[in-house]
């Protein structure tokens, strides 16, 4: 009678759990949803209206946020509807296999995309005249199309029960089913996403190696000697007056050599500086792209580790904590990449407060004053 009294008191507490975890699963998701179609819709549309952004790395970005935005408003809704109705699919086999095809594809055109895009960063910075010069609409189009149509072809065979597509009911959602390895045929897909990953970080390194030992070997800079005028002497005089001038360390007349040339100096220095700027804005537009990549690895590693447990270990038993919060999180990398892109690009942030001028924040208009 002890034993049915206790097992009575715990029933009710069991079900305020299952409630209060259904209630902060929908919470989340729905936050999730709102961030994932706000955040990528505005810079879909910031990038789209922006014509100082129509460049390859941000058409890339543009690509990122729609397959975001896809997700956000197609795949995501499905696990909100089955979190409702206490984990369980009430869609028919057909449909589950759709939105299972759609969420890998999702995954891998992420995964691909990453991966481009690091090999055009590399060029970016380490062949730039090549890069400027190839890196077109019409190559970045041509690109975004193979991404697509390698994700077609790592997503399409499971439609034919080639690993195949069913609802998991501890992972509420249609996905892969992960069987032991010796009765699973999902291992060749997980195997490939975890080498595109890991291809794309091992040339974000050769890159970051490339700026680290160019920056190493760069040659000292000498000092000219600052004249007051240009009575030099000697054989070399005269050059030797125009190397100072064009250097800046010149002051007084301008050497006769350099009488009528001296706006052409002028405008080689400044086709200098504004290559040095592309570096620095490749470069940053490098740091962002790494950190996308580097959120989609730790967003997704928990969630790769339980299906090759599940793969390796026979009748491995994982934690339900562990396999919800694994699951969420790959859910949260829907809403994750405008806000990074923000945080670490400044000409984004700078061109969404100048497209969007209700992103600015008020300021108190100063009193206009004279010094008497």
């Amino acid at each position: 009678m002890a034993n049915t009294s206790e097992f009575g008191e715990s029933l009710p507490s069991l079900q305020n759990y299952a409630i209060t975890a259904s209630a902060l699963k929908l919470a989340s998701l729905g936050l999730i949803i709102c961030v994932g179609l706000a955040g990528n819709g505005a810079l879909s549309l910031l990038v789209l209206k922006d014509t100082t952004l129509h460049k390859a790395p941000y058409y890339f970005l543009l690509d990122l946020c729609l397959a975001d935005v896809l997700r956000s408003a197609v795949c995501l809704p499905f696990v909100m509807a089955s979190v409702q109705r206490g984990s369980s699919w009430a869609g028919s086999v057909l449909c589950c296999k759709l939105v299972a095809f759609l969420s890998v594809l999702f995954c891998f055109h992420v995964a691909f995309l990453l991966f481009c895009v690091s090999v055009t960063r590399y060029m970016a910075i380490a062949h730039h005249r090549f890069y400027s010069k190839r890196m077109t609409l019409c190559t970045s189009l041509a690109m975004i199309c193979a991404v697509w149509t390698l994700s077609l072809a790592m997503a399409f065979p499971p439609v034919f029960d080639v690993g195949t597509y069913k609802f998991i009911r501890e992972e509420e959602q249609c996905i892969f089913e992960h069987r032991y390895i010796k009765a699973n045929d999902t291992l060749g897909f997980m195997l490939m996403l975890a080498v595109i990953v890991s291809t794309t970080h091992v040339v974000y390194m050769k890159m970051l190696c490339f700026v680290y030992d160019h920056r190493k070997l760069k040659p000292a800079q000498l000092v000219p000697a600052i004249s007051q005028n240009w009575t030099f002497h000697g054989p070399g005089a005269t050059g030797q007056a125009a190397a100072n001038w064009i250097a800046g360390f010149g002051r007084g007349p301008i050497p006769p050599t350099l009488v009528g040339i001296r706006q052409a100096s002028h405008n080689g220095a400044a086709r200098r500086l504004l290559v040095f700027d592309e570096f620095k804005m490749e470069k940053r537009i490098g740091k962002m792209y790494y950190m996308i990549t580097l959120s989609f690895l730790v967003l997704w590693a928990p969630y790769l580790i339980a299906c090759y447990a599940r793969i390796f270990v026979k009748g491995a038993a994982l934690p339900q904590v562990y396999l919800t919060a694994a699951v969420w999180m790959t859910f949260v990398q829907a809403g994750a990449n405008p806000i990074i892109s923000l945080l670490f690009n400044k000409e984004l942030r700078v061109r969404l407060r100048a497209c969007f001028p209700w992103c600015l924040q008020t300021q108190t208009p100063m009193e206009p004053y004279c010094v008497i």
